[in-house]
């Protein structure tokens, strides 16, 4: 598939995050669908509340039986976030207004084609009259269970994400937006009208036209492009610096070099500036104290391991070559 782009998209693109779509991506994270050796002990923890939510609730395997990978998945239970603030109960209100005739098209669509046979209770769920709701309900059970206990962590990851990518397209142009944005996606200049290429099975060319591409990082998702309608033109991409995310390292995790050199919870910190971040940041991120946080970041920082820039009204703190070097796997 390719994606055109002009110049004038770039002041037309927007950033977003979504709740709505971790918590789907996580059932699929759960269900092995996707596998991340970074979130592994994440799964581990969680495992327990996705178990019951399978046990207690049937519209959550009818979910993931629509899940596939290679072939069209209905729209309606993950579209992408408008461009607004919406927390998560108004991401799952626009779900909830899917009209009846638009999610059945969908599901039939997403139905269609060879190693689909869902189960008959989840065939069962597709067919009843109010299948959006109990879809909804089953997204609503996950975003409870799994992802909104550890959501201002992820927040932070997803939200500091977005300042570094937004500054990259402002400052270098598309070539720096998307060059690391996936292993699939690939940037073709040419002159004003430049070519986003995405490595799947779509042949066909799509112009952004002066709309902009709308950017969503998940921490639990893949790659995932919306270019139909009713949808905005919008990448779905995997959030950098995710390995530190849900807190410290495993206190049963033996000590690796770096740890024994500077220390587990100033390691932490350090793995954690990945991407530049506030102090505020760290400590939403790493489950730490304020105090604990710039004490860290003064050792850090005489070092030579981290540098401060200021940006507005904030500090952001971002890892130096050489603690690049000292903090790499």
């Amino acid at each position: 598939m390719r994606i055109e782009v002009t110049p004038a998209d770039v002041a037309a693109s927007r950033y977003a995050v979504s709740p709505l779509g971790e918590a789907v991506s996580a059932l699929r994270l759960h269900a092995g669908q996707r596998s991340y050796a970074s979130l592994a002990p994440w799964v581990t923890r969680t495992r327990p509340a996705y178990e019951r939510l399978r046990r207690e609730l049937p519209a959550v395997g009818a979910l993931l039986a629509l899940l596939r990978r290679g072939g069209y998945n209905a729209d309606f239970i993950q579209p992408p976030p408008d461009g607004t603030a919406r927390d998560f109960a108004g991401e799952l209100a626009v779900v909830r207004a899917t009209p009846l005739a638009q999610a059945r098209d969908e599901l039939a669509r997403n139905l269609t084609g060879p190693r689909v046979d869902p189960p008959a209770y989840a065939r069962e769920i597709y067919a009843s009259p109010d299948v959006v709701d109990r879809l909804a309900g089953a997204i609503e059970a996950a975003w409870i269970a799994l992802v909104q206990p550890d959501w201002p962590r992820l927040r932070a990851i997803l939200e500091r994400d977005l300042v570094h990518r937004a500054g990259r397209l402002l400052a270098y142009g598309w070539g720096a937006a998307v060059a690391d944005l996936d292993p699939r996606l690939r940037w073709v200049p040419g002159g004003e009208v430049g070519v986003i290429e995405v490595a799947d099975r779509d042949p066909r060319t799509h112009s952004l036209a002066g709309k902009g591409l709308l950017f969503v990082p998940t921490v639990f998702g893949a790659l995932i492009t919306y270019v139909e309608a009713p949808w905005p033109f919008a990448i779905v991409y995997r959030a950098s610096g995710v390995a530190e995310l849900l807190g410290p390292p495993d206190p049963g995790r033996p000590d690796d070099a770096l740890d024994r050199l500077v220390g587990r919870s100033r390691a932490a910190v350090l793995r954690a500036l990945a991407l530049p971040a506030t102090t505020s940041q760290l400590v939403a991120q790493l489950g730490l104290s304020l105090g604990g946080v710039g004490d860290h970041l003064t050792v850090l920082r005489e070092a030579g391991l981290v540098s401060r820039v200021r940006a507005g009204r904030s500090v952001r703190y971002r890892r130096t070559p050489l603690g690049d070097a000292l903090a790499a796997d």
